[in-house]
């Protein structure tokens, strides 16, 4: 396994791994010893079916069924975003995925079934570099913190709601997930580093303060979270394969390829309590 770090503060790319091929203990581990190290690893031109993709997922945890978007009809964990089929503009915004649940995503294996010819890039940012570079007094602020995250905020109605099946599905996922408060920054349970819990995605307010004053703090914190020199940028190849951190990261999916067509497969490994 040939790890090559691509940027500073988050990515790297593996080469030598075949992931259609069962991992064995000694590989899989050092698989998740380069998650904890590069928070999001790319594989190119993979090529991996929604069983294996399933599989993959599941070695590094009990695999979640998103209550919103459509699951493949091989494998009912695996989410299919079809760009001809789905609205996805509103991925064009940084957040980190399920964080509306009781307990967020542990991570994603996201595979590239048909991409662009160019265009539909993915960015991803280091929360804990982000966090890191916060100054001590804001650092000490933001400790004890905590933040409402909301599903309505990424799935409105006026976008998941145009159907009768749709208006019910919908309806089902806001009741099962009522709005859920999480630390501002919380605790890797794995490396134990601080990082930032806050994304434009979900997050809607900071519990401990003013409207006002969570207003103007959450529009900080997202701004500098996604700074450039926090984000990598992954162009997609047909086959291609990310798995991420989502403790730790956030990401954005570029809406630039217009009408083309593209389909990503993803599973969601769900995590634990934020603390």
């Amino acid at each position: 396994m040939d790890i090559q770090k691509l940027t500073p503060a988050i990515g790297a790319q593996v080469i030598g791994t075949d992931l259609n091929t069962a991992m064995d203990t000694h590989t899989l581990t050092a698989l998740q010893t380069a998650l904890s190290e590069h928070q999001v690893l790319f594989f190119r031109r993979q090529f991996i079916g929604p069983e294996v993709h399933r599989d993959l997922a599941a070695s590094l945890g009990q695999l979640h069924i998103h209550p919103i978007y459509p699951s493949h009809k091989k494998a009912n964990e695996i989410i299919v975003l079809d760009s001809h089929l789905l609205d996805l503009k509103d991925n064009e915004l940084w957040h980190t995925d399920m964080t509306f649940m009781e307990k967020p995503a542990l991570g994603c294996v996201l595979s590239a079934v048909q991409v662009p010819a160019f265009g539909g890039d993915t960015l991803w940012a280091s929360l804990t570099r982000a966090y890191a570079d916060l100054s001590p007094p804001m650092r000490q602020f933001l400790s004890g913190l905590t933040a409402e995250h909301d599903i309505s905020r990424s799935f409105p109605d006026s976008r998941f709601a145009q159907t009768k099946e749709a208006k019910a599905s919908l309806k089902k996922a806001v009741q099962d997930y009522p709005p859920v408060s999480h630390p501002v920054v919380r605790t890797h349970p794995v490396t134990g580093e601080k990082c930032l819990f806050v994304t434009e995605g979900f997050t809607s307010s900071i519990n401990e303060l003013s409207h006002e004053e969570s207003d103007i703090l959450l529009a900080f914190l997202f701004k500098h979270s996604t700074r450039p020199t926090y984000t990598v940028r992954w162009h997609w190849q047909n086959g291609d394969v990310a798995i991420w951190d989502n403790r730790c990261t956030a990401h954005l999916a570029c809406f630039d390829y217009g009408n083309a067509h593209r389909i990503m497969h993803r599973a969601t490994v769900t995590g634990d309590i934020p603390f």
